[in-house]
């Protein structure tokens, strides 16, 4: 590493958002420092659900960089989180670049944690983390889409590695370490087979569900599945345990991934919730 590049500052920035359920509505109070923002609180859905946008200006994260975000949705509060655009890993002379993020839903809470595509850069070294903690009848839907590389400019993904982190406390966890060296695991078919996309889709309870209704979310997002309109390379839904439901998917671009992806959130509102997904703001601009 040069001199110039060791001698470059590093981004350090958190972001703290808290939400409380009062008088019919869900308001929401936000610090932060460095280069973590978060735009104003929107209610397309009325005035119980809060939807926020969080923004990173610089863009991406780069070897060093840190981010920190944390959520805390109190008792009865609803709120839906998304990001402008993708969070990019760009390449690292050395350090990791770190994302953390920390996700509380207490009690009756409902929470749609919905941000836009990981984009890991050739000769990014990352770590993405999210660690989720429900409380007894909290719900919530999340996913995360990881791209190693550009496929869609024609850029590889040769060199670096993704630590990726998923994790709702005391009952679902999957940890695992994308090596760009590691064939084995991205060219085999038991592995990624070769498609630089690999994400997943949840829908998560607090409370355990019956078996009855982890077999309707399941059927809700089959049933959606035969109504897509680009197909994957690989899908399929599962239940590890009694309070988490997951979709996972490879292949080779985004775009069918985030289709089919906002298909079974559709229906798993209906199921949950016996509402209609409405798409965030942002999305429809």
């Amino acid at each position: 590493m040069s001199l110039a590049a060791a001698s470059q500052p590093h981004w350090k920035g958190s972001l703290r958002l808290d939400y409380r359920w009062d008088l019919g509505r869900t308001g929401a109070h936000d610090r932060h420092e460095g280069p973590l923002r978060v735009r104003k609180a929107l209610y397309p859905d009325g005035p119980h659900t809060c939807e926020h946008v969080l923004v990173h200006p610089p863009g991406g994260l780069v070897g060093g960089d840190e981010l920190r975000i944390d959520a805390h949705l109190g008792a009865g509060s609803r709120v839906r989180l998304t990001t402008p655009g993708a969070t990019r890993f760009y390449k690292s002379l050395g350090p990791a670049a770190v994302q953390r993020v920390s996700l509380q839903v207490d009690e009756g809470a409902r929470l749609e944690w919905l941000p836009m595509e990981t984009l890991a850069y050739d000769r990014c070294r990352a770590v993405n983390e999210c660690r989720i903690r429900l409380a007894t009848g909290a719900q919530m839907i999340g996913w995360d889409l990881c791209c190693l590389g550009l496929p869609a400019s024609g850029d590889g993904f040769e060199h670096g590695e993704v630590l990726q982190h998923l994790e709702i406390e005391g009952c679902w966890l999957e940890r695992g370490l994308l090596r760009a060296d590691a064939r084995w695991l991205r060219e085999s078919a038991l592995g990624l087979d070769g498609q630089p996309v690999v994400a997943s889709l949840w829908c998560a309870s607090g409370s355990a569900w019956t078996d009855a209704q982890r077999q309707a979310l399941q059927e809700a997002a089959l049933q959606a599945r035969a109504s897509e309109g680009a197909a994957l390379h690989a899908h399929g839904v599962t239940s590890p345990n009694d309070q988490v439901v997951v979709l996972r998917a490879l292949a080779h671009r985004v775009e069918p991934v985030f289709e089919r992806f906002q298909q079974v959130r559709q229906a798993w509102h209906q199921a949950l919730w016996n509402t209609a997904a409405s798409q965030p703001r942002l999305w429809r601009l």
